[in-house]
């Protein structure tokens, strides 16, 4: 069920075109006008995937609070494994998501514009501001109807990307519109080596493009065979295979499905905690 808000002036019969989408929680069988006060809210059955807080021009309702760490870089890590942000390409802007936004780990890595509603919120929010923020943690529910509970769309941001969109004196939460945008990464796509043992894992990061990894294969030089990976969790991928003493070659496909093959993009005397650089080969 969802609901379109038209604002319509008691003097003026213009009706203006509506800008979001609100998802309810209640259902109807039939369409109703109620008029309160000087709005007219017209409320609608669709049949439709949109998504919560949709507005028509692709932003997406939601809030924003910071989470107050200081500028050191590890204290601005998180869920997805990254450990430090700086070495994994992503710099300060970063951000924790609600739970209907990290998806277990799958947008680890994803980059999210995102905008403070200066209508809603004159006092605190930047007029026209705007940053973008790479998805790097995970903001968890609690039971206190909390901002991260689902289904809310939520970012719990660095304190220098939050204040690149509200003012500073503000310790609240403040309104915002979001929408998902492509990755701009410098060098080459990272690969840090994990585990121990014939445990091998690999975390991906400084990825461009859709910046989400969807999937990942791997092929030592003692093989042939492509071994598909599982996320173990958040940007980190276990293969089932010991790989030690061979030269990896990774194929990786992002959220949108978007494929690249790295070969031989670490040596065979590779050892756990290294990480290697597809040198300048990117997603874009």
């Amino acid at each position: 069920m969802y609901s379109f808000f038209f604002k319509q002036s008691l003097v003026s019969s213009k009706l203006f075109k509506p800008l979001c989408f609100i998802k309810k929680d209640i259902s109807l069988s039939k369409q109703f006008l109620e008029m309160k006060g000087k709005y007219l809210v017209a409320v609608i059955l669709l049949v439709g995937t949109l998504s919560v807080g949709m507005c028509s021009n692709g932003w997406i309702r939601a809030h924003a609070t910071y989470y107050g760490v200081n500028d050191s870089p590890a204290s601005l890590g998180g869920a997805c494994g990254y450990d430090n942000p700086y070495h994994a390409g992503f710099g300060a802007h970063t951000a924790a998501l609600s739970g209907a936004l990290f998806k277990s780990g799958e947008s680890c890595g994803g980059c999210y514009q995102v905008r403070c509603d200066f209508p809603a919120d004159p006092k605190w929010c930047l007029r026209g501001a705007a940053v973008t923020v790479t998805a790097t943690n995970f903001c968890p529910s609690n039971n206190n109807n909390g901002w991260c509970n689902l289904p809310r769309h939520h970012f719990d941001m660095s304190s220098p990307a939050f204040f690149r969109i509200a003012r500073r004196g503000n310790e609240g939460i403040v309104p915002v519109f979001y929408r998902r945008v492509g990755c701009k990464r410098r060098g080459g796509v990272r690969f840090t080596m994990r585990g121990q043992g014939n445990f091998n894992m690999v975390m991906i990061s400084n990825v461009g493009g859709g910046g989400s990894v969807r999937a990942v294969a791997v092929r030592g030089s003692n093989g042939k065979t492509w071994l598909q990976m599982t996320r173990n969790w958040g940007a980190n991928w276990q293969s089932s295979g010991d790989l030690r003493g061979q030269r990896l070659s990774f194929r990786v496909t992002l959220i949108d499905r978007k494929s690249l093959t790295f070969l031989n993009v670490v040596p065979s005397s590779w050892w756990f905690g290294q990480t290697f650089s597809s040198r300048g080969r990117q997603f874009v």
